[in-house]
């Protein structure tokens, strides 16, 4: 690794250069092309870059390689969900519309210890799949910058905080314990870690103000966060219209859709992301007496943050991706749960799109990689991060055109996103610095990590029959295996 700012690395004639186009806000092939960078940002995007006389400069031979953008995850919760895997797949409630957050995601928490090795776990996988910036919304925990730093990622540290607690003793009426002074305690503390985040010397970590969710956050609070949110220039983000139950809570409670309601509070603006926005007024399943949600976000310019997996596990599905582009909304993609592979993110997004849809023409694989990578700048604020460009951040991506699963390389893009995924991913840089090579982070021991979480996970479920508190189940009970076990 080379800290001297002086120091040029050049990726020499690579096979393919997935470029910014700046007079077209689009990404464009280059083939055959050079790409320098130093200090941290690119420097030379195009053919035959020769460094100055004398220069210190590592030459990379771009020949089999795609050199592309580093992905950009604005919605992830690193801390939280390596544990689950096994458990949630085939889990929702049947009197609440089949979401999982109320009945089943409380039974299977980590404890204090899995913290670190669930986000070591996490973070890995989110490198591998190429993504150099991710926001990560998570419980306040010790080791959480220390884990971020360490994997070299760009981070946005974003510690949720709530004033109510959801719960259901029966599988169909969604319940909450109000503690209003919790919240702002909550939010206090959230502060003072974003304040160590953007002041740490790696210069890669910001913060981000996340009130959890919009039915467990009273008015002042969503209203006093977005405010401080303004105040100290960083962005705002909550979970909204994520399920059926939520969009019937906020309808009840303010006569208003959830979106409807954070319009109302004046918390949508441009810096502002609602995580999901699913269930919208016209959505089908909502059955609503208006159609103006997807109008208000593409007016107010606030961005969707859309994480089509979780919700596919359910059933459930976002009406879809080409509809919200066609509004004028701005769509980052985010992984949400596991597995944390961007990669593999989009191919579901794309897949998504097409049969919510109904027509393979209801987006491109172009608009969903736009929306991986510069759509996810935009909702972070930011134009320097998610291109390659003269003057962008040095967050690259070389994926290996020998990989059979790239084969054939007509459109590179899509053989990544529909065949190849992480598999192909051979080297990522992020601030001009290497953090994957050859398909392996070296900064992480994450095969210990995922012992670790395993070893959790086996605590986790002795705890499941007093964290259910519909009918104290047991975990096999909760989530029956694929197979009996004889």
């Amino acid at each position: 690794m080379h800290n001297n700012a002086a120091h040029t690395t050049l990726i020499k004639n690579a096979h393919t250069v997935v470029a910014w186009d700046d007079t077209r806000q689009t990404h464009v092939y280059r083939h055959q092309a050079d790409v320098a960078f130093a200090g941290g940002q690119i420097v030379h995007v195009g053919p035959d870059y020769v460094p100055a006389a004398g220069a210190d400069c590592t030459v990379v031979d771009g020949s089999s390689m795609m050199a592309m953008p580093g992905l950009v995850d604005i919605h992830s919760h690193l801390i939280h969900e390596p544990i689950n895997k096994g458990y949630t797949d085939e889990t929702g409630s049947a009197g609440l519309y089949n979401s999982n957050l109320y009945e089943y995601m409380p039974t299977m928490e980590g404890d204090a210890e899995a913290a670190p090795a669930q986000l070591t776990l996490a973070a890995a996988e989110l490198l591998m799949s190429g993504v150099t910036t991710v926001v990560d919304m998570s419980i306040i925990h010790e080791h959480w910058l220390d884990v971020l730093v360490q994997s070299g990622l760009r981070a946005y540290v974003a510690p949720m905080f709530r004033s109510a607690r959801w719960y259901t003793r029966n599988g169909h009426v969604v319940e909450y314990d109000w503690n209003e002074k919790a919240g702002v305690e909550g939010m206090e503390r959230a502060l003072k870690l974003i304040d160590r985040a953007e002041a740490h010397e790696c210069g890669r970590l910001r913060g981000m103000v996340v009130p959890a969710q919009i039915d467990t956050c009273s008015a002042d609070l969503l209203r006093d966060s977005h405010a401080e949110a303004r105040r100290r220039k960083i962005g705002w983000q909550t979970h909204a219209a994520q399920s059926l139950s939520e969009f019937h809570e906020i309808t009840r409670r303010h006569g208003l859709t959830p979106v409807q309601w954070l319009h109302h509070l004046g918390v949508l603006d441009p810096d502002s992301v609602v995580g999901h926005g699913i269930f919208v007024d016209d959505h089908p399943n909502t059955h609503w007496s208006t159609a103006t949600d997807l109008s208000i976000l593409a007016e107010t310019g606030a961005s969707v943050a859309h994480c089509p997996t979780v919700f596919m596990r359910r059933g459930m599905a976002l009406r879809d991706f080409g509809r919200y582009r066609r509004a004028g909304i701005n769509l980052g993609i985010g992984t949400d749960t596991y597995p944390h592979n961007m990669i593999e993110e989009m191919r579901h997004v794309g897949y998504l799109a097409r049969l919510m849809a109904q027509t393979p023409r209801a987006t491109t694989t172009g608009q969903v990689f736009h929306a991986a990578t510069a759509g996810g700048a935009k909702a972070l604020g930011r134009t320097d991060i998610g291109r390659i460009a003269v003057g962008a951040k040095a967050d690259l991506v070389l994926v290996d055109m020998t990989h059979h699963l790239m084969q054939p390389a007509r459109d590179p893009i899509r053989s990544l996103v529909y065949a190849a995924a992480d598999r192909a991913v051979h080297t990522v840089y992020i601030d001009g610095h290497r953090v994957v090579h050859e398909g392996e982070v070296h900064s992480l021991d994450y095969r210990d990590a995922a012992m670790k979480v395993n070893e959790a996970q086996q605590r986790a479920l002795k705890l499941v029959p007093q964290r259910d508190r519909v009918a104290g189940r047991s975990a096999e009970q909760m989530s029956p295996l694929s197979f009996d076990t004889i």
